[in-house]
């Protein structure tokens, strides 16, 4: 039971964060910080890879809701979501992850979670931005979007991931 509270708070935390501060702010004029996909990264790995899904559309449908845009994020959530799998793979430990720890910097190193979150990061922030303009006319100014606002998420979940988990 104490788990289960646990994981919702991670979800709702970082969504009350998302559409109540960060929706709202846009630092240095290109960079967007997306905080909600935080609850993502730290999902269990045994966790059934459908039940995954239908999580990360959830909290991306949420944002939606919010921002009234009509899918992108649910959209670029699912994507990102349906390659943590493949990414997890990539980066595992020579003896693998233990099905009891959580994923995350405490269990597994700061090297471990920059590479897992930067390459999830990356992954949802591309499809959104390319889904969002769907034109080439601008395409430095997206590229530039893009990599500014993996650099600002990517920060801003840190900090979240350090102030939330305790193992």
């Amino acid at each position: 039971m104490k788990n289960n509270l646990r994981y919702i708070l991670l979800f709702i935390i970082p969504l009350i964060f998302q559409v109540l501060i960060f929706d709202k702010a846009y630092f240095w004029g290109y960079a967007n910080v997306y905080i909600y996909i935080l609850p993502i990264l730290l999902l269990p790995i045994t966790l059934n890879k459908h039940l995954a899904l239908l999580l990360g559309f959830a909290l991306g449908f949420i944002v939606d809701i919010f921002n009234s845009t009509p899918g992108i994020h649910a959209a670029a959530t699912v994507f990102m979501t349906y390659f943590r799998p493949l990414v997890l793979r990539i980066y595992a430990p020579h003896d693998s992850y233990e099905v009891n720890k959580n994923l995350g910097i405490i269990n597994y190193g700061f090297k471990w979670f920059f590479k897992y979150a930067i390459s999830l990061i990356l992954l949802h922030h591309t499809f959104l931005f390319i889904v969002d303009t769907w034109s080439f006319a601008n395409f430095g100014h997206t590229i530039l979007k893009i990599f500014l606002s993996c650099f600002a998420s990517l920060l801003f979940i840190i900090m979240g991931h350090l102030l939330i988990m305790k193992d």
